[in-house]
Protein backbone atom coordinates (compact mmCIF):
# COMPACT_ATOMS: atom_id res chain seq x y z
CA UNK A 1 0.00 0.00 0.00
CA UNK A 2 1.08 3.00 -0.99
CA UNK A 3 0.83 6.53 1.14
CA UNK A 4 -1.84 8.20 -0.45
CA UNK A 5 -0.84 11.61 -1.89
CA UNK A 6 -1.70 14.90 -0.11
CA UNK A 7 -4.27 16.99 -2.18
CA UNK A 8 -3.84 20.51 -2.63
CA UNK A 9 -6.45 21.86 -0.17
CA UNK A 10 -4.50 19.43 2.89
CA UNK A 11 -1.19 21.71 1.59
CA UNK A 12 -2.59 24.73 1.46
CA UNK A 13 -3.91 24.35 5.13
CA UNK A 14 -0.87 22.97 6.42
CA UNK A 15 1.14 25.63 4.93
CA UNK A 16 -1.75 28.13 6.53
CA UNK A 17 -0.81 26.23 10.18
CA UNK A 18 3.22 26.26 9.70
CA UNK A 19 2.68 30.36 8.50
CA UNK A 20 0.96 30.35 11.74
CA UNK A 21 2.56 28.91 13.80
CA UNK A 22 5.56 31.41 12.31
CA UNK A 23 4.35 34.07 13.14
CA UNK A 24 3.43 33.27 16.64
CA UNK A 25 7.26 31.87 17.25
CA UNK A 26 8.30 34.79 15.91
CA UNK A 27 6.40 36.90 18.50
CA UNK A 28 7.41 35.10 20.80
CA UNK A 29 10.84 35.21 20.51
CA UNK A 30 10.46 39.36 19.68
CA UNK A 31 8.83 39.19 22.92
CA UNK A 32 11.87 37.64 24.86
CA UNK A 33 14.28 39.64 22.94
CA UNK A 34 12.30 43.09 24.40
CA UNK A 35 12.24 41.52 27.94
CA UNK A 36 16.36 40.62 27.24
CA UNK A 37 16.81 44.54 26.54
CA UNK A 38 14.78 45.58 29.68
CA UNK A 39 16.98 43.14 31.78
CA UNK A 40 20.28 44.40 30.52
CA UNK A 41 19.38 47.76 31.30
CA UNK A 42 17.93 47.07 34.44
CA UNK A 43 21.59 45.41 35.32
CA UNK A 44 23.16 48.33 33.74
CA UNK A 45 21.38 50.35 36.05
CA UNK A 46 21.60 48.46 39.39
CA UNK A 47 25.66 48.05 38.12
CA UNK A 48 25.76 51.77 38.17
CA UNK A 49 24.06 52.28 41.33
CA UNK A 50 26.37 49.70 43.56
CA UNK A 51 29.56 51.76 41.48
CA UNK A 52 28.20 55.15 43.16
CA UNK A 53 27.23 53.44 46.02
CA UNK A 54 30.53 51.92 46.71
CA UNK A 55 32.58 55.32 45.79
CA UNK A 56 30.12 56.68 48.32
CA UNK A 57 31.17 54.23 50.91
CA UNK A 58 35.28 54.08 50.14
CA UNK A 59 34.74 58.47 50.32
CA UNK A 60 33.25 58.25 53.55
CA UNK A 61 35.53 56.07 54.92
CA UNK A 62 38.34 58.03 53.61
CA UNK A 63 36.93 60.95 55.10
CA UNK A 64 36.32 59.02 58.90
CA UNK A 65 39.91 58.39 58.88
CA UNK A 66 41.33 61.87 57.67
CA UNK A 67 38.85 63.28 60.19
CA UNK A 68 41.23 61.22 62.80
CA UNK A 69 44.24 62.32 61.31
CA UNK A 70 43.25 66.09 62.27
CA UNK A 71 43.84 66.19 65.68
CA UNK A 72 47.47 64.46 64.93
CA UNK A 73 48.54 67.20 61.93
CA UNK A 74 47.07 69.55 65.05
CA UNK A 75 49.51 68.72 66.96
CA UNK A 76 52.57 68.66 64.71
CA UNK A 77 51.38 72.28 63.63
CA UNK A 78 52.06 73.21 67.66
CA UNK A 79 55.22 71.42 67.79
CA UNK A 80 56.37 72.95 65.05
CA UNK A 81 55.67 76.79 65.87
CA UNK A 82 56.61 76.28 69.20
CA UNK A 83 59.93 77.82 70.16
CA UNK A 84 60.98 74.97 72.51
CA UNK A 85 63.48 73.03 74.24
CA UNK A 86 65.00 70.29 71.89
CA UNK A 87 63.60 67.61 74.45
CA UNK A 88 60.25 69.00 74.56
CA UNK A 89 60.41 68.90 71.09
CA UNK A 90 61.45 65.05 71.26
CA UNK A 91 58.63 64.14 73.64
CA UNK A 92 56.20 66.03 71.46
CA UNK A 93 57.31 64.33 68.35
CA UNK A 94 56.85 60.95 70.15
CA UNK A 95 53.88 61.26 71.37
CA UNK A 96 52.49 61.88 67.90
CA UNK A 97 54.43 59.12 66.70
CA UNK A 98 53.06 56.96 69.21
CA UNK A 99 49.30 58.03 69.02
CA UNK A 100 49.80 57.97 65.39
CA UNK A 101 50.56 54.03 65.68
CA UNK A 102 47.86 53.63 68.03
CA UNK A 103 45.68 54.83 64.78
CA UNK A 104 46.69 52.85 62.48
CA UNK A 105 46.27 49.96 64.77
CA UNK A 106 42.34 50.79 65.60
CA UNK A 107 42.22 50.89 61.46
CA UNK A 108 44.00 47.32 60.92
CA UNK A 109 47.73 48.35 60.07
CA UNK A 110 49.83 46.10 62.46
CA UNK A 111 54.10 46.56 62.61
CA UNK A 112 56.01 43.61 61.44
CA UNK A 113 58.46 42.21 63.90
CA UNK A 114 61.61 41.58 61.60
CA UNK A 115 64.84 41.81 64.36
CA UNK A 116 65.64 38.13 64.94
CA UNK A 117 62.82 36.57 63.07
CA UNK A 118 63.83 34.05 60.04
CA UNK A 119 63.84 36.24 56.75
CA UNK A 120 60.83 35.87 55.15
CA UNK A 121 60.62 37.58 51.40
CA UNK A 122 57.18 38.26 51.64
CA UNK A 123 57.40 40.13 54.49
CA UNK A 124 61.25 41.71 54.31
CA UNK A 125 63.54 43.01 51.55
CA UNK A 126 66.98 42.08 52.41
CA UNK A 127 69.06 44.78 51.38
CA UNK A 128 72.65 42.90 52.49
CA UNK A 129 73.98 40.03 54.34
CA UNK A 130 76.19 40.10 57.67
CA UNK A 131 78.38 38.18 58.71
CA UNK A 132 77.69 37.72 62.91
CA UNK A 133 76.81 34.82 65.34
CA UNK A 134 74.74 37.36 67.47
CA UNK A 135 71.59 35.85 65.24
CA UNK A 136 71.27 32.77 64.19
CA UNK A 137 71.86 32.44 60.17
CA UNK A 138 69.09 33.50 57.72
CA UNK A 139 67.79 35.55 60.41
CA UNK A 140 66.96 39.35 60.14
CA UNK A 141 69.54 40.71 61.93
CA UNK A 142 68.67 44.91 61.58
CA UNK A 143 65.47 46.16 60.86
CA UNK A 144 66.35 49.43 58.12
CA UNK A 145 62.75 51.06 57.87
CA UNK A 146 60.22 49.02 59.64
CA UNK A 147 57.21 47.23 57.65
CA UNK A 148 53.66 47.01 58.01
CA UNK A 149 50.49 45.01 57.23
CA UNK A 150 47.05 45.93 56.66
CA UNK A 151 44.69 42.53 58.19
CA UNK A 152 46.42 39.84 55.44
CA UNK A 153 48.35 41.98 53.01
CA UNK A 154 51.98 43.22 53.53
CA UNK A 155 51.08 46.99 52.71
CA UNK A 156 55.24 47.40 52.69
CA UNK A 157 57.58 44.96 53.53
CA UNK A 158 60.60 45.49 56.45
CA UNK A 159 63.71 46.43 54.65
CA UNK A 160 66.76 44.45 56.55
CA UNK A 161 69.69 42.81 56.87
CA UNK A 162 70.26 39.02 57.29
CA UNK A 163 72.47 37.36 59.75
CA UNK A 164 74.66 35.17 58.02
CA UNK A 165 77.02 32.86 59.95
CA UNK A 166 80.44 33.95 59.23
CA UNK A 167 82.77 31.29 57.04
CA UNK A 168 85.69 30.90 59.89
CA UNK A 169 85.32 31.53 63.91
CA UNK A 170 88.97 32.26 65.41
CA UNK A 171 89.06 30.94 69.04
CA UNK A 172 91.90 32.50 71.06
CA UNK A 173 92.55 30.38 73.46
CA UNK A 174 94.92 32.23 76.31
CA UNK A 175 97.70 30.52 77.96
CA UNK A 176 98.03 31.34 81.71
CA UNK A 177 99.59 28.61 83.04
CA UNK A 178 103.12 28.85 84.39
CA UNK A 179 105.94 27.36 83.29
Amino acid sequence: MTPKKPTKKELEKRVEELEKELQTTAEQGAKYLNQLKYTKADLENVQKQNQKRLGEVIERANGELLEKLLPLIDELEILSTRNAEKQKLVEGVKMVHNKLLKLAESEGIKQIDSVGEKFDPFKHEAIMEVKTLDVPDGCVAEEIRRGYMFKDKVLRASVVKVAKAPDVVEIKIEDNQDE
